[in-house]
């Protein structure tokens, strides 16, 4: 086999906000989503909390963010850190 081949996998991506910059090389990144409730057809919000590795700690608490899937880091820690908007 040649080792040029690599294996493309799809990663999932999200964008939320930091909420949480206190720890080394990691924050904590709030995704608020709407659902809809199938029996009352009406939305409702829900939120999920993401521990992100940031390698360099450029990110500070109400940063917008967009990370991606990686291989595990830590027990909690499958993220890693894309960019920072603002």
């Amino acid at each position: 086999m040649n080792s040029d081949n690599k294996k493309n996998t799809i990663r999932r991506q999200f964008s939320g906000t930091v909420v949480s910059a206190a720890m080394n090389k990691t924050v904590v990144v709030n995704i608020e989503s709407r659902k809809l409730h199938p029996k009352y057809k009406k939305y409702y919000r829900v939120n999920k909390k993401y521990h992100v590795h940031d390698e360099k700690g450029t990110a500070k608490t109400g940063d917008k963010v967009v990370f991606v899937e990686c291989r595990p880091i830590s027990k909690t820690k499958r993220w890693r850190l894309v960019s920072v908007a603002s």
